[in-house]
């Protein structure tokens, strides 16, 4: 579902490839018959599956992967897709890779630094810009607002409103927590010790399945729809975390509790894991947006870019924890 449209900006201007001798309404063909997506972050989890999904829809000649490390991409060459190197560290190598570029999918930074992170994601964008990159689909997160206590929120936010007044077409697509994280917030003994904590409270959570997101993605990246639209990928039903121990309870036949704990238990049972602080910062900057409901809001959009109704709460859980019945 469409969350919100806004005035769309010019467009960069259209750069086509040598000629020799052929006519721009033939190469203008070429490019609508042909368009070229690129992806960053292609050897990511969230770039690999949704590279994955792309490729079910178009040629790989059609396909360039973006990877800091194109060794980590030599499967996806051995089908045919182009891969170039692009270091958001490195603004020359992004402008390099997005050459050609008709649509590019940028997927946010792993870095948690806030400063570095917003700069990174700045390279990325003037690199688009420059390479005449026509249309840039952000995958943003929920709730992107600069007061979150969620620490990649305000990245989010600041990368969002810098997208918006870059003058290139864009299209932000902002996901929620991923159903994929269960098993660490959970963690590996849950069935036999019948119980886990955090530090949620009530907090209710619209949870997504990345690969959901990522097919959501590719068939949005083929039939774009208009420029600078807001597609918020949350799910109904949120749940609150007792309700993940019920439902888990369900699959496994026998009880699951879900025990409360404060944000400074959580951190310090993190570091006798040896969990690195920028994660443990993490984790419980998630804890308290849980609390105050930034996970919370859910709309239909999810559904309606896949054409079905998303996996649920439930089948995961089936899917993960149903071998271990009691």
């Amino acid at each position: 579902m469409c969350l919100g449209k806004e005035k769309m900006p010019s467009c960069a201007a259209q750069k086509g490839p040598n000629t020799f001798g052929l006519s721009k309404v033939t190469i203008g063909l070429q490019t609508h018959l042909s368009p070229m997506y690129a992806i960053t972050g292609a050897t990511g989890q969230l770039g690999q599956a949704t590279l994955h999904a792309l490729l079910t829809q178009v040629a790989p000649k059609q396909v360039i992967a973006v990877a800091r490390d194109p060794q980590k991409a030599a499967d996806l060459r051995a089908r045919g897709v182009h891969v170039r190197p692009g270091d958001y560290n490195d603004p020359a190598s992004l402008t390099a890779a997005f050459q050609g570029v008709d649509t590019l999918l940028f997927i946010a930074t792993s870095e948690l630094a806030h400063a570095v992170r917003v700069q990174q994601h700045q390279h990325v964008i003037d690199a688009a810009k420059q390479a005449g990159v026509r249309h840039v689909v952000y995958v943003s997160g929920v709730n992107p607002t600069p007061t979150s206590k969620f620490g990649a929120s305000p990245g989010h936010y600041a990368t969002e409103q810098y997208l918006r007044q870059s003058g290139l077409a864009y299209t932000l697509v902002r996901d929620t927590l991923y159903l994929d994280l269960l098993p660490l917030l959970l963690g590996p003994t849950v069935v036999a010790d019948g119980q886990f904590y955090f530090a949620a409270g009530e907090g209710r959570v619209s949870f997504v399945l990345r690969t959901d997101v990522a097919q959501a993605l590719a068939n949005l990246l083929t039939s774009p729809g208009p420029a600078n639209q807001v597609y918020e990928l949350a799910p109904a039903p949120a749940h609150t975390l007792a309700e993940v121990a019920s439902a888990l309870s369900e699959v496994v036949g026998r009880p699951i509790q879900y025990v409360e704990i404060s944000e400074e238990q959580l951190a310090s049972g993190a570091r006798q894991q040896q969990v690195p602080e920028p994660f443990i910062t993490l984790l419980t900057g998630m804890a308290a947006a849980m609390r105050d409901q930034e996970f919370a809001a859910t709309s239909p959009a999810l559904a309606q870019l896949l054409g079905h109704a998303p996996t649920t709460l439930k089948t995961y859980l089936q899917t993960v924890y149903g071998s271990q019945v009691a």
